[in-house]
């Protein structure tokens, strides 16, 4: 069974960087489409960044130009460097790995972000 673990969450004060990561417990991340959602209080889970599988990025509107998701097959790591943070980034984050060959989703357990003004 396939474990993501995220980390690099925390409280940071609006205007700053964080970086989260999310390391797979196997080698899951060649290949397959994976992404970054978030989810805030009372709202439901968005997407944030995507790497297809053939690895074309998508950003949500609210994170372009802010945020960038990268991956590195080697460390069986994704990350998502968060730029110019606002308060509405706060959220709890959740890497995501969709396996095609099984159709299986994958979820890490999720880490939170909270973005002070």
């Amino acid at each position: 069974q396939v474990q993501l673990v995220e980390s690099g969450g925390g409280l940071v004060q609006a205007g700053g960087s964080l970086r989260l990561s999310c390391t797979a417990s196997g080698s899951i991340f060649s290949g397959n489409a994976m992404g970054w959602y978030r989810q805030a209080p009372g709202k439901q889970r968005e997407l944030v960044a995507r790497i297809s599988r053939g690895g074309i990025t998508t950003y949500a509107d609210s994170v372009k130009g802010r945020f960038t998701i990268s991956r590195d097959t080697d460390k069986n790591t994704m990350y998502l460097q968060m730029n110019s943070l606002k308060p509405e980034d706060t959220a709890v984050y959740y890497c995501n790995v969709f396996t095609t060959f099984p159709p299986v989703n994958y979820w890490g357990q999720g880490t939170q972000v909270t973005v002070s003004s």
